[in-house]
């Protein structure tokens, strides 16, 4: 039985074949340290790592490629902006849509004396814009939104809420986490100050790469410190873009896979892609709603929703069933709380700790959303 992969979510697989070759040939002959020399192989390295800010800016509509800063994921970068925006006596609005990539520097935070808002969901899995305008106070200085739910898929209104935080001079930040590759986004026409991306998930890259788009009114604070190969005799760790809020040598091998990701997902187009992924997810979504003992979670409509989909199967915990979909199936997905743990407060799956997550990716097929269905069919016949 082969593999049927439907854990997009977590990471994209397998990744398109260009990918792999170009991270193959790239750093069998351009392995070396970029920035740090001036020898040919240097700076042939340099110029890739540029050219990959240059691309991820313009994907992300960014204002400036030296204000693209890379890390080493989402969750790198979500707290690099946020300890870099937020101070004690500070405020902050985020949503129950939220991953623990910003949940938990919140909390922390939180004890150290910034006031957090959660704003929750309706109960089709949208914010409504209103309920954070209602939040923002003389000393909110920072709205945080998933702009697509790891959890229940929909896409949230970015382009409202960026216009209501514009109006009232706070930074917005967005986790695109589960976005970026999937939908448009640019930052000009959504009024979105600073995007926290990653590679290893719809852009299809490696792990271990993603990064800061920081807008020109954003003003992250340096909140670490080391090397950058640039006027190494300072003291102090460089002011700059895009040195600011990098450190040490970074990861050659993941920008040229991102770098090989991202034009795989622009010669494609967004629209493509997103346009199968959601004509499978409506496959699924079809599917498994008619069937007994199945729940599904904020997918009555899929109008304003990226390819994740969650369920459970009535009388299971989440882990009993994706156990059963592994071990019988041969199919992979993600269950459990998914790093999200008010979203399930919300719904209330957290006493049955969590739910089953499907995630669809660009390469999936029809066969493999009618396995999907006739495996949680069976599953749900046994246990009823």
């Amino acid at each position: 039985m082969s593999l049927i992969y439907l854990d997009n979510g977590a990471t994209s697989f397998p990744k398109p074949e260009e990918v792999y070759q170009f991270m193959d040939y790239f750093y069998r002959h351009f392995g070396v340290n970029p920035g740090r020399s001036g020898y040919d192989l240097c700076l042939e390295a340099g110029q890739m790592v540029e050219e990959t800010r240059k691309l991820l800016t313009d994907f992300f509509g960014g204002p400036d490629p030296n204000r693209l800063c890379f890390g080493y994921n989402s969750t790198d970068a979500l707290n690099l902006a946020i300890f870099g925006l937020l101070q004690p006596g500070d405020h902050a609005i985020t949503t129950t849509l939220e991953h623990n990539s910003v949940l938990r520097p919140l909390y922390h935070l939180s004890l150290a004396g910034v006031e957090v808002d959660y704003v929750p969901f309706d109960s089709q899995g949208f914010i409504d814009p209103d309920d954070i305008k209602n939040k923002i106070k003389k000393n909110t200085r920072l709205v945080v939104v998933n702009q697509a739910s790891n959890v229940i898929g929909t896409i949230q209104p970015v382009k409202e809420i960026g216009y209501l935080c514009h109006e009232k001079g706070v930074t917005f930040l967005i986790d695109a986490s589960q976005s970026a590759g999937k939908i448009p986004i640019n930052m000009k026409e959504m009024n979105i100050d600073v995007v926290a991306f990653t590679g290893h998930k719809s852009l299809l890259g490696p792990t271990g790469i993603g990064g800061l788009c920081i807008g020109p009114e954003a003003n992250i604070r340096i909140t670490r410190a080391g090397g950058t190969g640039v006027r190494s005799a300072q003291r102090t760790h460089l002011e700059e873009y895009p040195w600011r809020l990098e450190y040490g040598t970074g990861n050659l091998l993941g920008i040229a896979g991102l770098n090989a990701g991202l034009k795989w997902v622009v010669a494609r187009g967004l629209d493509n892609i997103h346009e199968q992924e959601m004509k499978l997810t409506r496959m699924l979504v079809e599917g498994l709603k008619g069937l007994e003992g199945v729940t599904l979670y904020c997918q009555d409509h899929l109008d304003r929703h990226i390819g994740v989909i969650s369920f459970n199967v009535n009388s299971l915990e989440a882990q009993d069933t994706g156990i059963m979909l592994d071990v019988d199936y041969n199919i992979a997905c993600r269950a459990g709380l998914h790093c999200a743990p008010l979203v399930h407060e919300q719904l209330g799956t957290d006493k049955i700790k969590g739910s089953v997550r499907f995630g669809v990716g660009p390469f999936n097929t029809e066969d493999e959303i009618k396995s999907a269905i006739q495996a949680v069919k069976e599953i749900a016949a046994f246990k009823r």
